[in-house]
């Protein structure tokens, strides 16, 4: 029997967004993944990614929106520190309008979603670190809210975890959580091209 997704079962759309039509949100591209103990698998070609993105939104005239969790002094997610800081290759600049966290969902507790209303666009482009967790709650938090979003595989990546007594490695990891994206909370996409061309991909491919 052939599968099927809640998306499909419920009759939302799963035509992916298109990046002159919507909001760009890039989470916690901080430094805290590039090395160390958090330091995610993947990290280079995913970031690589996220800057091609990044790139592709500013000549759209996108409304760009970048969100980084502060965890704190002292800790790998200190945003006063080098450690919490933005990534250079995807900085943000003059103008763009920086969310700092301390959830995995992006929306509680700021105010990312008046600033996406201000922006008056439903339809969301997502990306970010790490796959399982923020770019997963904050997918989720969207879809809640009413957004339509939409996730960029390969500009998201994140680590290896145990679970009951085994290891999952990180691409088991990130295509899993793609996967619970893809089934009800939004549409995914391999590449930001379907983003340019407006051309529907396979979620989760």
């Amino acid at each position: 029997m052939p599968r099927t997704t809640l998306r499909r079962l419920n009759g939302f759309d799963d035509t992916p967004a298109k990046l002159a039509d919507s909001t760009l949100v890039l989470i916690d591209y901080q430094n805290t993944y590039t090395t160390g103990v958090m330091e995610l698998d993947g990290w280079q070609p995913a970031l690589d990614a996220a800057a091609r993105l990044l790139t592709a939104a500013r000549r759209a005239g996108t409304t760009v929106i970048h969100v980084i969790n502060d965890g704190g002094p002292g800790t790998p997610y200190d945003i006063r520190a080098e450690t919490g800081r933005i990534h250079p290759s995807v900085a943000p600049a003059e103008g763009e309008t920086v969310v700092v966290k301390q959830a995995p969902d992006s929306f509680v507790g700021t105010g990312l979603g008046e600033h996406i209303d201000a922006a008056g666009r439903n339809d969301l482009v997502i990306a970010g670190f790490m796959t399982h967790m923020c770019v997963a709650f904050t997918a989720q938090g969207a879809f809640l809210r009413g957004n339509r979003p939409t996730v960029v595989a390969d500009a998201c990546a994140t680590r290896s975890l145990p679970v009951a007594g085994t290891e999952l490695d990180a691409g088991q990891v990130h295509h899993s959580a793609l996967a619970t994206i893809a089934d009800l909370y939004g549409v995914v996409v391999p590449t930001q091209n379907a983003l340019t061309q407006g051309l529907p991909q396979r979620p989760g491919a």
